[in-house]
């Protein structure tokens, strides 16, 4: 009996090495042996061969122009500005405002009534006349020896008494008067004719803009790149055109509050497009010129500066480099790196260092210059 079931199991274990062999076992070549069909049949992209380089794309470290703008929030203002108020109480009996209309330096604007100060005016040139005649009179009794020269003196003093009185009243009725101090736009008048104003009442506002002034602020880090001179590119709500002015005073000190620097520049209104109160986005350029950049993707951040992977005779190199203003697509190489040395751009997780490396591709970059905005330093101004 044990003879038979030692016979047996042999014959099942024959067998089930013949099926196996048959059924599972792949001949030698073919896929779809052990492993799995769906087995890589190369390296894949950015990876490495069987004994072979990592293929990689890579870009020639070149000079291109960069441009660092801040980018703040400003507000137009006119380059003249006045509030008019009259300066002293009365009615109103001339009204030559004409609104939203431009009117010449000296031009009347409103008349007070003013008919008690010309009858003190008149009054007051009779008491001259007088006086003058007497003086003259006098004058020549002090020639003879007819009177002293205190006597003369007195009357003297009387005619340049009575001649004080006489211009101490005309700027009474000059203060009747409100005349337009600079050439420019009158806005709307608040006021009719017949109505009896003070000191505290609007009368109307004065604006000259054929130029206007740019008020805005910049963090205090960029205070020593910007000088009178320097140019400014804003664009205003409801207007796609891009506008320009030039920085002309700059605050001498920093705002404690915000440690902004605050700059005004000079803006031509000859179109009259731009209006005096207007929001502004400001484009400041702090600094434009040929720096060496590579594509953001190539720099390895590390825990104290950045590295990237230079490809030298065929292998990896990873070099520590120092790096200045920067884009979402460029970085600025300041030290570490020469025009024509070959950067690694991807694969860059299977590099190690003196890896052999095999270039499959150059990225180029846009010819364009592109501005390195730094968004994080977006300022507001105050509206004035």
């Amino acid at each position: 009996m044990k003879r038979w079931v030692s016979i047996s199991l042999i014959v099942l274990v024959l067998g089930g090495v013949i099926a196996y062999n048959k059924f599972f076992k792949s001949k030698p070549g073919e896929p779809g042996g052990v492993g799995g069909r769906g087995g890589a049949a190369g390296p894949a992209a950015g990876g490495r061969g069987p004994g072979g380089p990592t293929a990689v794309n890579a870009f020639v470290v070149v000079f291109q122009n960069l441009k660092d703008e801040v980018v703040a929030s400003g507000s137009l203002v006119a380059a003249e500005q006045v509030d008019i108020y009259p300066e002293v109480s009365g009615r109103i009996v001339q009204l030559n405002i004409r609104e939203g209309q431009p009117v010449s330096k000296g031009t009347l604007l409103l008349k007070l009534y003013d008919g008690d100060l010309q009858a003190q005016l008149q009054k007051l040139q009779v008491v001259e006349e007088n006086n003058r005649r007497i003086e003259e009179r006098n004058k020549r009794l002090l020639e003879r020896g007819g009177i002293s020269q205190q006597e003369y003196d007195i009357i003297v003093t009387n005619l340049k008494g009575a001649l004080a009185d006489i211009e101490i009243t005309r700027a009474a009725i000059r203060r009747t008067e409100i005349r337009a101090p600079f050439s420019g736009t009158i806005g709307l008048r608040n006021v009719s004719m017949g109505a009896v104003v003070t000191p505290n009442t609007l009368i109307a506002r004065l604006q000259q803009t054929s130029s206007m002034k740019l008020d805005f602020s910049i963090p205090e880090k960029y205070g020593l790149a910007v000088n009178v001179g320097s140019k400014v590119d804003f664009q205003v709500g409801g207007s796609d055109k891009t506008f320009q002015g030039a920085v002309y005073a700059i605050e001498p000190g920093v705002e404690e509050a915000t440690r902004n620097l605050r700059i005004r520049a000079r803006v031509n209104n000859s179109t009259s497009a731009l209006r005096p109160g207007a929001f502004a986005k400001v484009n400041l350029v702090i600094r434009n010129d040929r720096a060496l950049v590579v594509p953001t993707q190539s720099v390895i951040p590390q825990t104290r500066g950045s590295q990237v992977v230079v490809i030298k005779n065929g292998k990896a190199a990873f070099q520590d480099v120092k790096i200045g203003i920067r884009n979402a697509s460029i970085v600025q190489i300041t030290a570490g790196l020469q025009q024509g040395d070959t950067v690694a751009t991807t694969g860059l997780i299977f590099l190690r260092p003196d890896a052999p490396v095999k270039v499959a591709k150059i990225d180029k970059l846009s010819g364009k210059s592109q501005p390195v905005k730094a968004a994080s330093d977006t300022t507001n101004v105050t509206m004035r």
